[in-house]
């Protein structure tokens, strides 16, 4: 039996054990600092200044072909007339287009219809895309004072109508909210719903939150959140951003396909993708400065004008449950339920006349 208080080898072996541990513990935190570290550091150099963007007319931006109206502020808004012209017009829209969409988006529609309705029909391209000047204070409200400027420019009446297409639909709830005295009518197509609008029930917009992909899951989240990681996370390639799969009917990647063989869409993200795709997104799913479901009847006095839904009931890019809810709570909007089609709905010629005569003939 060993003397009390001598040398116990087991001991010493264990304390040694515990020195080896202990160091190498250190190292790994050493090591998982500095890469933290690292990856910081890459992250803060992308983040520090998206990408500058390509002006066009500028001396190394895309050359300009279209004619352009200045706004208050300096910016410039590239435009398109179709139909008869403005002053025989009986009818006046503006529409505004979609995500990664222009001025010069697939509208099917004859100029002999737009004779018929003596329809003057007005397509812009918003803020950074195309050519229009990207407008680095862009928000929600922001888009209803170009769509305001723009008409006062090109002269085209006190009041009008307007169309939003998908993403182009945020433009015109800003027209509802602070331009309702301007407008004679509205209709939102396919519109865009942000999960956070404040009035929206929390379990329903979780449950639709929850049938998106997990890369539209964070892309939006990021938005809404994180809005300064937002050109990183678009740029970076470790995670998918928006990936298309399964997000469109068959008949939407036919009409998709089509689209993107038109010569005009190589122009559309031309002066950089943070100045268009990002920030409208950023306006999109960011924070709103209202909700559109406490939003009042602006045409309470006119009995002849009224705001329209239209909605694809296998549309996979808008919940159609929330487009239901609020359509339901909101009792001025007549809402319109096409069966069968999909997001791209605006893109079938029955569809876009029908949606013309809603808001038009009343």
């Amino acid at each position: 039996m060993a003397a009390l208080g001598a040398s116990n080898p087991w001991s010493h072996r264990r304390d040694g054990l515990i020195e080896v541990f202990a160091e190498y513990n250190n190292m790994i935190r050493v090591i998982g600092a500095t890469i933290l570290l690292g990856i910081i550091g890459w992250i803060y150099q992308r983040l520090k200044k998206a990408p500058p963007p390509r002006i066009c007319g500028s001396a190394n931006g895309p050359p300009l072909s279209s004619p352009r109206v200045k706004l208050n502020d300096g910016r410039h808004l590239a435009y398109r007339e179709l139909g008869v012209p403005k002053e025989k017009a009986q009818y006046k829209i503006i529409l505004c287009h979609g995500l990664d969409s222009c001025k010069d988006m697939d509208l099917p529609i004859s100029q002999e219809l737009m004779e018929e309705l003596k329809l003057y029909l007005l397509v812009y391209d918003r803020a950074g895309y195309c050519e229009s000047d990207p407008n680095p204070s862009r928000s929600v409200k922001t888009e209803a004072f170009d769509i305001q400027e723009l008409a006062d420019k090109l002269e085209i009446g006190t009041k009008f109508y307007v169309i939003g297409c998908s993403m182009g639909t945020y433009p015109v709830w800003a027209c509802l909210k602070f331009i309702p005295h301007r407008l004679l009518g509205a209709s939102l197509v396919v519109p865009i719903v942000n999960f956070w609008w404040p009035s929206l029930p929390s379990a329903l917009s979780h449950h639709s939150f929850e049938k998106f992909p997990k890369s539209y899951k964070r892309t939006y989240k990021i938005a809404y959140y994180s809005p300064w990681l937002f050109c990183w996370w678009m740029t970076q390639k470790w995670f998918k951003v928006l990936g298309s799969e399964g997000m469109f009917l068959d008949s939407d990647l036919t009409i998709l396909n089509r689209i993107l063989k038109r010569p005009e869409q190589k122009k559309v993200l031309q002066q950089g993708e943070h100045e268009s795709l990002h920030r409208d997104i950023l306006c999109a799913f960011g924070k709103w400065e209202f909700d559109p479901m406490e939003l009042t009847n602006p045409f309470a006095d006119d009995k002849g004008s009224v705001v329209h839904m239209w909605q694809g009931s296998q549309d996979r890019i808008v919940p159609i449950e929330l487009n239901r809810f609020i359509a339901q709570k909101l009792p001025w909007i007549q809402y319109h339920e096409l069966p069968n089609y999909g997001h791209l709905l605006v893109h079938e010629p029955q569809n876009f006349e029908a949606i013309l005569r809603a808001l038009l003939i009343q």
